[in-house]
């Protein structure tokens, strides 16, 4: 059973700064790409960024330069460094693999950005 949870959610000021983490589990962790997506309420689910097995990263336009992810396939999780964090990337952080042509998800972890 493929199983991923997110951690690192928090409140924090406009400006401020979040790190946060996927760990998954019941899969070859080192073969596969893991997403990060997130969604703010009465918007659609947008992709922020991405891995993969070997190492190559892709954000989306938005983040650039504020976002870095990076993984540890020692202990099978993958970071997101958030910083210079705006009101608008308030939503809930979700990652994401792809087994077998299945899509698993996290339940996902709550940033708040106040203004």
């Amino acid at each position: 059973q493929v199983h991923l949870v997110e951690s690192g959610g928090a409140l924090v000021q406009s400006g401020g700064s979040l790190r946060l983490a996927c760990t998954a589990s019941g899969i070859n962790f080192r073969l596969f790409t893991m997403y990060w997506y997130r969604q703010a309420t009465g918007k659609e689910r947008e992709l922020v960024a991405s891995i993969t097995g070997s190492g190559s990263t892709n954000y989306a336009d938005f983040v650039k330069g504020r976002f870095t992810i990076s993984r540890d396939n020692v202990r099978r999780r993958v970071f997101r460094q958030m910083n210079t964090l705006k009101p608008e990337d308030t939503a809930t952080y979700c990652c994401q693999v792809r087994y077998r042509g299945v899509p698993y998800w996290g339940k996902g972890t709550q940033v708040t950005v106040s203004s």
